[in-house]
């Protein structure tokens, strides 16, 4: 288990960790809970991931070059590595296959699915199970828009922001809160309900005793989809809070839509997503502490239902990695 990912409560989990049109030809660095890794495709366009630290002296592998075999080559020495992190080559030094497996680098499961790619944040060539992919991202006739970009905040805050239904009429009175702050009266109330699901929960929430225009879904860990309600119509937000480190999170933002696909239009819609995710930031960033703390050291409410749960969720995973880590090494996988 790497400390970073056991750290930000995401260690044995599915994530999506880039959108699949930024690796090409050439190596993709990144860094996931403080652990760098290097994407890459070999010469048949397989996907790979492996820890960008070269075992030799430490240097990035997503600077160097894929070669004309599939293998990653190292930018200090040339050291080559395989998709499963296998050392093929060493130059100037004679050794056999025997010893070059001594210096293998560690490899991750990964998969290119939905327009996306997800990592398993564990290393090892196989995983206990494939990753939720939303239906909607590889569904024939959907137009499916990507953006991604950084915030200066902790996973945990950017998440419980995607799951809060009572900001909508203050952050984005502008936009999808529009309707619900022309409801609001001084004495409106607002009622959350959540409901467990197979891959995290769902809530939804009525203002004032008025039937709840459409839902949430938390995707664990660190996913989050909105259900927009059009009769005969299928739109959907998807937002995953990727943390980079304890400080920074990469928001991967997917909005998927049946209709309105072709362009300009399209592309004015995907801005209007954006301007929605741009109307969060400055709120969350300015969250103190960083980390979303134990429920017991903020005051909380009943309209907090839904960002409760995730936060009951998130600090027992993080108790329950590190039990796991003094019991290493695991001998099954944790549950999730």
């Amino acid at each position: 288990m790497l400390d970073g990912f056991a750290q930000e409560g995401l260690a044995e989990v599915w994530t999506p960790v880039a959108m699949a049109r930024e690796v090409g030809s050439k190596p993709l660095g990144l860094t996931l809970a403080g652990e760098r890794i290097a994407l890459f495709r070999d010469g048949r366009g397989t996907l790979a991931a492996l820890k960008d630290q070269c075992p030799h002296r430490g240097v990035k592998l997503s600077l160097g070059k894929v070669g004309a075999d599939g293998c990653l080559e190292c930018p200090f020495h040339g050291w080559r590595f395989n998709t499963s992190g296998s050392c093929t080559h060493i130059p100037l030094n004679a050794l056999s296959e025997e010893k070059r497996q001594r210096y293998a680098v560690t490899a991750f499961p990964v998969r290119e699915r939905g327009g996306l790619i997800w990592l398993y944040t564990r290393p090892g060539g196989e995983a206990p199970d494939e990753p939720y992919v939303p239906e909607a991202l590889e569904k024939p006739g959907v137009h499916v828009g990507f953006y991604a970009e950084t915030w200066n905040a902790h996973w945990t805050r950017a998440m419980e922001n995607m799951l809060d239904s009572p900001h909508l009429p203050f952050v984005h009175q502008s936009t999808i809160g529009r309707a619900l702050r022309r409801r609001m009266k001084p004495e409106s109330t607002m009622e959350v309900e959540v409901e467990p699901t197979p891959t995290g929960f769902r809530t939804h929430s009525s203002m004032d005793g008025v039937p709840p225009q459409g839902s949430l879904d938390w995707l664990r860990p660190n996913g989050m989809r909105l259900n927009i309600p059009i009769p005969g119509r299928l739109m959907q937000l998807h937002m995953w809070c990727i943390p980079v480190d304890a400080s920074h999170t990469r928001m991967l933002l997917a909005g998927a839509r049946d209709f309105v696909r072709m362009q300009p239009l399209a592309a004015l819609v995907d801005r209007y997503n954006t301007r929605i995710l741009h109307e969060d930031r400055a709120i969350v960033e300015s969250s103190h502490p960083v980390e979303a703390p134990p429920v017991s050291e903020e005051r909380s409410v009943a309209t907090d239902r839904a960002t409760l749960a995730f936060r009951r969720w998130y600090h027992e995973r993080k108790k329950q990695l590190a039990r796991a880590a003094q019991d290493e090494p695991a001998t099954t996988p944790l549950a999730v």
